[in-house]
């Protein structure tokens, strides 16, 4: 079932929402004259590791046709507003504390559980004056790494497996499922959403709707087999939260995207290594889906919100560029750039030092210096200040494919969203991804190319970087005219 949906995303970061009430509250007025009250209003300081993109315009899309390639000519003028953008992708470092949230949250649900020994400090389900509050975990809390009890080293242990082969503890990943509801907002806000049928339509020519607005809205629980299930229902609207979302996703990356995506070759150490070893922490994460990138987006939002020790504040939500954001940014808002950097060439002139990771020859990656992918940072970053907007890994954006998806897209920050049903057929759960990666030759990390992959899918050179609109008032357009 086609639901345009916007995703509330999340974030793990040190930054502060600061928040200035300038409003009065009189609704005086001087001399007679109407002179305006004041409102509340808020500015963000710089969120952790992002760089501001200002609001701009730009031509979108290929502006030359290029019949080697089967490239037709489709430029349009978009515009879009402010935004803050990651200046790298996500690092293994980033992700793995998301990982570890995750199993550490699992913990401490077991050490609250009788099972394990029922420690009520893990838990917090009243207030210090007594009265009963929403059950929430207490990461005040420290977990007894440390010379644990018995049954504080039964639930340590249970989130770790042996391998069987090899005899060495592990993580076991099966486990770290991630649960986060989101909020329709875009939903939420149509007319004929509206419990009061009088102001779904306008036309007062027409008669007043009757009947009740259909929805549909995603839940997941996991069954006693313990296997994810997902549902899409569809009922009549009852109230705000038939626009709730609910979502249990597995955040583990699958590390053995190094031997699915190239079958006759001998990744195997990428395998055992490349998420889990800690020579490759400043590495992009591989091996995650667009669900999984969603999921993070949420969380790194939430462990904003926490941090801020408050119930109920508002935190402009972490999530994924839009396609148009994203290249714009990575263009630096130049219609002439098709790549991060200006002028057609992968490489400079002078020095003969390579822009970008990519694969410079048929069967040599390794020109550029590296076999697979590189340190994020490792290449200098575009106008805007963003690092690795071309190869290294392709990058997640929030926009679904469709072969006609840019005819749907307005040109006022475009977006088409389309949130598949379950049931829907596969070829409806096609996310774009953009920027090219280690793997492909230099024409494919063109930054005006559209390419795309099903929301489901871990690949070792697809990889995500978040953004977050920006609260305030724009300095003023950066992009190049």
């Amino acid at each position: 079932m086609k639901r345009n949906n916007i995703m509330l995303t999340v974030v793990a970061a040190t930054t502060a929402v600061v928040m200035a009430a300038c409003a009065t509250g009189s609704s005086g007025t001087a001399g007679g004259e109407v002179t305006g009250i004041g409102g509340a209003s808020w500015a963000e300081p710089t969120p952790y590791g992002m760089v501001l993109v200002d609001r701009g315009s730009m031509k979108v899309g290929v502006g030359e046709a290029d019949s080697a390639w089967n490239l037709a000519a489709d430029a349009r003028g978009i515009s879009v507003d402010g935004f803050w953008m990651d200046e790298t992708e996500i690092t293994n470092s980033k992700y793995k504390q998301f990982v570890f949230w995750v199993r550490d949250s699992i913990i401490r649900e077991r050490l609250a559980d009788p099972a394990y020994g029922g420690n009520e400090d893990f838990k917090i389900e009243e207030d210090r004056e007594g009265n009963p509050v929403r059950p929430h975990l207490n990461w005040n809390k420290a977990i007894p790494w440390r010379n644990p009890n018995e049954d504080e080293a039964r639930a340590i242990e249970s989130v770790y497996r042996t391998n069987p082969i090899t005899g060495v503890r592990e993580l076991d990943g099966e486990q770290l499922n991630y649960r986060y509801e989101v909020y329709n907002h875009t939903e939420a806000a149509k007319r004929k959403h509206r419990l009061d049928p009088r102001r779904r339509v306008y036309n007062t020519d027409l008669p007043v709707p009757t009947g009740t607005p259909v929805i549909s809205k995603d839940t997941a629980y996991i069954n006693d087999e313990g296997e994810i299930i997902r549902e899409t229902i569809t009922r009549g609207l009852t109230g705000d939260y038939d626009f709730l979302n609910t979502y249990i996703v597995n955040v583990y990356p699958d590390t053995t995207a190094w031997i699915n995506d190239f079958e006759n070759s001998y990744n195997e150490p990428y395998v055992r290594l490349y998420f889990s070893h800690g020579g490759y922490n400043e590495y992009p994460v591989v091996g995650v889906s667009w669900e999984q990138a969603n999921a993070f987006a949420n969380w790194r939002t939430d462990y904003l919100r926490r941090s801020l020790g408050k119930e109920g504040i508002y935190v402009e939500p972490y999530r994924l560029p839009t396609e148009a954001e994203w290249e714009f940014a990575a263009r630096a808002g130049v219609n002439e750039n098709k790549y991060p950097w200006d002028g057609d060439l992968t490489m400079s002139d002078d020095k003969g030092c390579f822009y970008a990771n990519f694969k410079p020859q048929e069967g040599n990656y390794v020109k550029d210096g590296h076999v697979i992918t590189s340190r994020v940072g490792t290449y200098a970053p575009n106008d805007f200040g963003l690092y690795d907007m071309a190869g290294n890994v392709s990058e997640w954006t929030s926009t679904a494919f469709t072969e006609s998806v840019g005819k749907l897209q307005n040109d006022l920050n475009p977006q088409y969203r389309y949130d598949a049903a379950k049931e829907d057929p596969y070829k409806m759960k096609r996310k774009i991804v953009r920027g090219g990666s280690w793997k492909d030759v230099s024409h494919n990390i063109r930054s005006d190319l559209r390419m795309w992959e099903y929301q489901n899918e871990q690949r070792s050179y697809i990889g995500f970087r978040c953004v977050r609109s920006q609260i305030g008032f724009a300095k003023g357009n950066k992009s190049k005219k």
